[in-house]
């Protein structure tokens, strides 16, 4: 990959050079620019395929040569690299002048490597693609939406090898992805839906925080206010980019009915409704379906999914089939340990505890959604996580 880097850092240029000369197919600094007036100054022939920008110095931190200069190079991919990480507005004006991607100085070469792959992946995704949206939604408080949505998606996107985003839909307090992740999200819902009109495949995809190789969350907004300012016709314009990147879109609505959660609902292929079999989930669950009804969205469209699931109890799935005139999907047991665990330490359950009920109940549920067959086999999961027999 042609490289540009703007830096007066010369340790800086053989330690990127270095990590660059180890990738297949390399990555070849092709020139050098002390400041960014000076790379405005001194245009390049050849428009280079990445510019590295170290803004420890210099002037990279001025908003209109940045912008200038990433209008010049359009068509180039954009890395960032800051000693101020943590300075929020140095990252949206960063974004908004085109950068893709944002790391912090000194160099983490694994982060380093992973922003390259993301940008190399990302290249190469075909320009039309018909990614499908499933919309997870609470019929009660406490549910356990997140949990499903989060955990389903990171299966989906493992065992049937799609590309898989989740969208956090929270109005306020959304946590979806401290279920799957330690990671600190550098941008979210409401900083993407405030650039929504350079919205493309690529800025998508460095707004997420990555869960596996397949797998991303697009946090919520961290701020009730920011929130507020959400628009539904920008959901419709992330969405449609969404799909045309990404096999499948997943949502996490939570419990709040909003305009943004609604505009959501209208373009989602199917909607779960997530709900236990207990009576108040039941009387939430019929007000629910009424006004998807009132809404006029397709019955068929409309599966429940059963949370702890334990069979032998008083109420049956016929009787809350019956009660809300809607099929039941499927059901995920009651696995308290495994899910406690998983939630606690912010790892996936699959990845935790392969073994559990959950974990195997969650590969079924991939198989019922995905194209592609899951086969569940010993072989499956040691091909996984690399374990033998011994282990399950």
């Amino acid at each position: 990959m042609k490289t540009l880097l703007i830096s007066r850092d010369g340790a800086l240029h053989d330690e990127i050079a270095a990590q660059g000369a180890a990738r297949v197919p390399p990555l070849h600094i092709g020139a050098t620019r002390a400041s960014l007036r000076d790379a405005l100054d001194r245009v390049l022939v050849d428009p280079p395929e990445l510019v590295i920008i170290d803004a420890k110095h210099g002037d990279a931190t001025d908003v209109g040569l940045l912008d200038r200069f990433c209008k010049l190079h359009a068509a180039s991919n954009f890395i960032l690299l800051t000693s101020a990480i943590e300075q929020h507005d140095l990252l949206i004006r960063a974004m908004r002048a085109g950068v893709r991607e944002v790391l912090p100085l000194p160099l983490v070469h694994h982060a380093f490597h992973e922003a390259l792959d993301r940008i190399t992946n990302t290249s190469a995704i075909p320009a039309t693609h018909d990614g499908k949206v499933l919309a997870f939604i609470s019929c009660k408080g406490g549910s356990g939406a997140t949990f499903i949505s989060t955990n389903f998606g990171y299966a989906l996107a493992t065992l049937a090898d799609k590309k898989v985003m989740l969208i956090d839909l929270h109005g306020q307090f959304g946590d979806a992805a401290l279920y799957v992740s330690d990671q600190k999200p550098v941008m979210t819902l409401a900083d993407v839906c405030s650039q929504i009109a350079r919205i493309d495949g690529p800025f998508l995809e460095s707004c997420l925080v990555h869960v596996g190789g397949g797998f991303g969350v697009l946090a919520a907004a961290d701020d009730p206010a920011h929130a507020g300012n959400l628009k539904p016709e920008q959901m419709d314009t992330l969405l449609r980019v969404a799909r045309q990147h990404y096999d499948f879109i997943v949502l996490d609505v939570g419990r709040q009915i909003d305009a943004m959660s609604l505009r959501a609902l209208d373009n989602a292929d199917a909607i779960y409704p997530i709900l236990q079999l207990a009576l108040p989930d039941i009387r939430d669950g019929r007000r629910l379906l009424d006004i998807f009804r009132s809404l006029g969205y397709p019955v068929d469209s409309i599966r429940l999914i059963v949370n702890r699931y334990e069979k032998g109890g008083k109420l049956r799935l016929q009787d809350l089939q019956s009660a809300l005139g809607a099929e039941v999907l499927h059901t995920i047991p009651n696995d308290y340990m495994a899910v406690t665990d998983s939630v606690n330490q912010g790892v996936p359950v699959l990845q935790l505890s392969r073994s559990s009920a959950v974990a195997r109940s969650l590969i079924e549920l991939v198989e019922l959604m995905a194209t592609r067959r899951v086969t569940e086999t010993k072989g499956l999961f040691d091909r996984l996580f690399g374990r033998g027999d011994s282990d399950l």
